[in-house]
């Protein structure tokens, strides 16, 4: 039987926003569960000197980034909306209450939903995913309970995703989406294959 696959996510993340659009169906063709795993890169890059993401420190990689992007959504049929990455409102986008929300979401069946619903609003509709009634609609319309908000800012929740990013540092992760098949690390929405195809092979069952 196939190893899950781990998809380590932050929403401000272009790339994961793609792993999001077509992971569950390229896991499902191959009959390979997945395990949805909300982190905060905030944290990460400050191991690193970053205070925010290096597409913003590194202008030229930055504005690659955007094109890259631009060309893998159209590739997935995607309507990519390009936020504004000299406004720090649009690019990165906070993400904290979100990913406290998904944490109880992805405990029942429709947290993979709300998720991908998160990364639509905010890189197809251009959506503020910081504003609490904007991130209610969505649970609403995922099929969650409307005040998932305000259950994601418990204490023991909170506490609950400060270990999942220590997890995630403790694995070596370093940027999102990064992928984990047991300790194997693959990092890069171009590396769902290679991680889906890792959790088939023989050896690492």
């Amino acid at each position: 039987m196939p190893k899950p696959v781990d998809f380590w996510f932050d929403f401000a993340s272009t790339y994961a926003y793609l792993a999001a659009a077509h992971l569950e169906e390229a896991a499902a063709a191959r009959g390979i569960e997945t395990r949805w795993r909300p982190i905060l890169l905030g944290p990460i890059f400050a191991l690193h000197g970053w205070d925010t993401s290096p597409f913003v420190v590194y202008p030229l990689k930055g504005r690659y980034m955007w094109r890259d992007v631009e060309r893998r959504a159209a590739k997935l049929g995607r309507p990519f909306r390009r936020p504004d990455a000299n406004d720090p409102r649009e690019f990165p986008q906070h993400t904290v209450l979100a990913a406290r929300m998904a944490l109880i979401a992805l405990d029942g069946p429709y947290g993979k939903e709300f998720c991908r619903r998160v990364f639509f609003a905010e890189f197809e509709e251009g959506r503020d995913i910081s504003d609490p009634a904007v991130l209610s609609a969505i649970a609403r319309g995922a099929g969650l309970p409307a005040d998932l908000a305000d259950k994601a800012t418990t204490p023991d929740n909170k506490a609950r995703l400060r270990a999942q990013v220590e997890a995630a540092k403790e694995l070596g992760i370093f940027g999102a989406p990064s992928f984990t098949v047991g300790e194997e690390l693959f990092w890069g929405e171009d590396r769902i294959d290679d991680a889906l195809e890792w959790a088939l092979d023989e050896q690492a069952c």
